[in-house]
């Protein structure tokens, strides 16, 4: 099953069922394509857990090891963007970078859990973009500037429940229809029980947050104008543009 927020003709966020290009709420049924309704990013995080180099193909590119334990950061809520938007980046940057990400989305308060309970605090799977401004993340140690600036989160389109995705699910990002990362959620280096049994260790974990598990090999920079395609196998495409001014 899938699941949308979006806002209806009348201006009101509802949450609906998502099949094949509609959604359904209340009773009632809208045409993404025709009716005047607009997608939202599937959830509303009070944070969004990051996972740095949980791939060692993407390790290797930045030139750094795979860590011993997972390498965490934040972004706020201020960061998270809605599919089919244009997203404004910060001016003045010489690279900022694409990284296509699967995203778990938490269900249910989630505090201490085990690797063999985690799963039980998950409401389901979501595509992100994790922008990355580099000319600062790659100057300083805790990456505010580099992750957590406004629009960096782009989430979407669906919350996709679990049973729907593969574990072996590909992943996929575009650029202005070519192809720049092609990997499989079965290359992480730390699997999902294990992120949310490490992070829910440190801090309680509320329904809407969201924890991205790290982005594959293939990395680069965006431009002005760009067409940003990201689609995960039993989830759907992500699909936003871009704006630097």
């Amino acid at each position: 099953m899938y699941t949308a927020r979006f806002r209806d003709p009348a201006g009101t966020v509802r949450t609906g069922t998502y099949n094949e290009g509609t959604v359904t709420a209340g009773g009632e049924t809208y045409d993404l394509s025709k009716d005047d309704v607009t997608l939202l990013a599937p959830c509303e995080p009070s944070k969004i857990v990051c996972v740095g180099l949980n791939y060692a193909d993407h390790a290797a590119e930045r030139d750094k090891e795979v860590p011993e334990r997972p390498l965490l950061f934040l972004k706020p809520p201020n960061a998270v963007s809605p599919p089919n938007s244009t997203v404004t980046l910060p001016a003045g940057k010489d690279r900022i970078d694409w990284e296509a990400e699967f995203a778990i989305v938490i269900g249910e308060q989630c505090r201490n859990a085990t690797a063999d309970d985690a799963l039980a605090s998950v409401a389901g799977y979501t595509c992100m973009n994790d922008i990355s401004n580099r000319d600062d993340q790659d100057i300083e140690t805790n990456w505010v500037r580099g992750k957590a600036f406004d629009n960096s989160a782009v989430l979407g389109p669906v919350l996709a429940d679990p049973t729907a995705v593969p574990e072996d699910a590909s992943i996929e990002l575009r650029v202005n229809g070519e192809t720049k990362q092609s990997s499989s959620i079965d290359q992480f280096f730390f699997s999902v029980p294990e992120l949310i049994e490490e992070i829910s260790a440190y801090m309680t974990l509320e329904p809407g947050d969201v924890i991205s598990t790290g982005t594959p090999a293939g990395v680069g920079p965006l431009s002005d104008g760009d067409d940003v395609a990201i689609e995960i196998e039993g989830i759907g495409t992500l699909e936003h543009s871009v704006r630097i001014p």
